[in-house]
Parts: C-alpha cells; sequence; structure tokens
C-alpha cells in the first residue's frame, strides 16, 4: 500500500498513464480491431429483377452504355472478378442498367476483410495485381457510392446520374481512413 502512495504521489508518473491510456483509446478508436472478427452479411436482390413485366422503357441517350432498344429488364453493362490487395477479397462486381435508365454498382458474393471506414468507388484507375494496387485508386479520379454495407454477400449501390459512366473503369473497395485498396474490379464491357 506503502508503494503505490509513493507512485501515484510523483504527477509525472500519473501524466504518462493519462497519456498512455488516451494513446490505448485512439488506437481502438482509429484502427478498430474488433471488426476483422465481426462479419456483417448483406443480400440486396438486383432492383427491379422482379418487376420484368413492368412496361418497357428506353434506355438514357447519351450514355456510352446507352442502347436505343426497349428495355424492360435490368441489362448488364459491364463487370469483372474481385483480386485481392490489402485484405483477402473475392466476388464479382456488374455494372447495370435499371428498368428505369438508371445505373448501380452491383457486388455479388463479395468476401472481405470488415474494416474500419470502407467505401465502394467508381475509380478512372487501372487494376493492379499486389502491394502495386493497393494505393492507386485515390490518385486520379473516383466517385464514392457510399459506405460498404456488408463486408459478406450481394449488394447494390446508385450510380448517381451526373456521373459519365465513360470516365471510369473500375471499382474498388477502398478503406478512407488508411487510404487503401481492400480489393478492386476491372469493368469489362459485356
Amino acid at each position: 500500500m506503502g508503494r503505490v502512495r509513493k507512485v501515484l504521489g510523483r504527477p509525472w508518473i500519473i501524466g504518462v498513464l493519462v497519456v498512455a491510456m488516451a494513446g490505448a483509446g485512439f488506437g481502438l478508436y482509429w484502427f478498430q480491431p474488433w471488426k476483422l472478427w465481426q462479419d456483417e452479411t448483406v443480400q440486396e436482390a438486383l432492383p427491379g429483377a422482379a418487376e420484368a413485366s413492368a412496361p418497357p422503357t428506353v434506355a438514357p441517350s447519351g450514355s456510352p452504355f446507352a442502347s436505343p432498344s426497349v428495355q424492360s429488364v435490368p441489362d448488364t453493362l459491364a463487370g469483372g472478378e474481385l483480386i485481392s490487395h490489402e485484405h483477402a477479397t473475392s466476388g464479382t462486381v456488374k455494372l447495370v442498367r435499371l428498368v428505369d435508365g438508371s445505373h448501380v454498382v452491383r457486388l455479388e458474393n463479395l468476401d472481405t476483410s470488415n474494416g474500419p471506414d470502407l467505401r465502394v468507388w467508381l475509380t478512372d484507375a487501372p487494376v493492379k495485381e499486389g502491394m502495386a494496387g493497393w494505393r492507386v485508386f485515390d490518385d486520379g479520379e473516383y466517385v464514392s457510392l457510399g459506405r460498404l454495407k456488408g463486408n459478406k454477400g450481394s449488394q447494390n449501390y446508385a450510380v448517381p446520374e451526373d456521373v459519365d459512366l465513360s470516365r471510369y473503369s473500375s471499382v474498388s473497395i477502398w478503406c478512407d481512413r488508411f487510404d487503401v485498396s481492400f480489393g478492386a474490379a476491372e469493368l469489362a464491357q459485356v
């Protein structure tokens, strides 16, 4: 008991303990290591897929992926397979034009690690394998489609109407906190 009083009686030791505890708290907040063991599975249907009997609509003009034909079901315009970057990542990415003419990026059978501040980005960067591809996606032009809904499953991300799809060639699962790609896919027209 006397030793504890002696240690607590030194103000610099208390200061060091406070700084150490604050540093540990900040580190836990920043890295969120518990997310590595927490999976979030999201299973969304493709919008409009069940509405195949809806009246046909004409695809919007001016889009590089537009077609003059009448469309009554969602149309996959481009796609690719996810490759791993900072974390093991697999699944399929599709750029889909919906019946109403809007576009979504669809992640199917996604399987990646959970992490802090994960986003889905539509980018103009080429997909590179290995460490060379980890940090390229914020070097050029990109559009954030929002937070990753879950690190597993199939999900849809709306593409804003004002996005010129001809300017983007890939999709990245991007960790905004650490500026690194968890995985990415090159979009090839189908």
